[in-house]
């Protein structure tokens, strides 16, 4: 049976001089906000009815806790009040009750007063902490245009490249006569030639790119191509004003 691994060799057996101190193993307990936060997780734990609470069970594992606790150094004075407290009570639920004396208030009555209100605030911190944290914790930065002072083009969307397209769709409709045929058309082929077609100018018009009298066949995988550089990044497509030319160019690295 291996005892443990050392740089990755097995120990078989425990050398006979090993040392190992009394506070070497420290079993580190459950963290609470107070004793009442204690308490709550002794009754929850143990199946305890918070409305019908066995004091002498609750008392036996707070004190159990206590001790532990002490054998730490992290116990706190309001621990031991609450103690002394629930001390008092188990001895208050002991003495006989004299039968002429009227009835008296439970002596649990507001420990489960305290115990119910603090589960209260902790549900709702618990449903507070699970709100969006933004605008909540720290606000989102927002900085207007106006300061940047930039010019805000409008931005090319689908619609308006469909509705580009479709307008000279129809011109190399009624530009090209209508032939039965196949032709091999490759897209990298016409992207090559788009990117050729762009070297050396700033910029050019999405209708100059186009070559009405090839058919609609290379009409069309021409569109294509230029999609395809789209989403390569390689061509950016611009438009300077509302409803004005589009215009594409070579995307150069920053």
């Amino acid at each position: 049976m291996i005892e443990a691994r050392i740089h990755g060799e097995a120990i078989l057996e425990l050398p006979r001089d090993l040392y190992i101190p009394p506070d070497a193993l420290e079993v580190v307990l459950d963290t609470f906000e107070g004793p009442l936060d204690l308490l709550l997780y002794l009754i929850r734990k143990h199946n305890l009815d918070i409305l019908d609470i066995s004091m002498a069970e609750l008392t036996r594992q707070y004190l159990a806790y206590i001790d532990t606790a002490r054998q730490r150094h992290e116990l706190a004075a309001e621990y031991l009040l609450m103690a002394a407290l629930l001390i008092e009570i188990k001895s208050r639920m002991l003495l006989p009750k004299p039968s002429e004396i009227e009835e008296e208030e439970d002596p649990r009555a507001e420990l489960v007063r305290r115990l119910l209100e603090y589960e209260k605030m902790k549900l709702a911190a618990t449903a507070l902490d699970g709100l969006e944290q933004a605008e909540r914790d720290f606000f989102l930065p927002c900085v207007s245009r106006e300061w940047l002072e930039l010019p805000e083009l409008p931005g090319v969307n689908a619609e308006d490249m469909k509705t580009a397209w479709l307008a000279i769709a129809a011109r190399v409709e009624m530009a090209s006569p209508h032939k039965v045929g196949r032709e091999a058309l490759s897209i990298r082929e016409h992207m090559a030639r788009i990117l050729k077609r762009l070297q050396g100018n700033a910029y050019a018009e999405f209708s100059e790119l186009f070559d009405t009298g090839s058919g609609i066949a290379v009409f069309v995988v021409t569109f294509l191509a230029l999609l395809e550089l789209v989403r390569e990044s390689l061509v950016n497509i611009v438009q300077t004003d509302p409803l004005g030319a589009i215009y594409v160019s070579v995307k150069h690295e920053s």
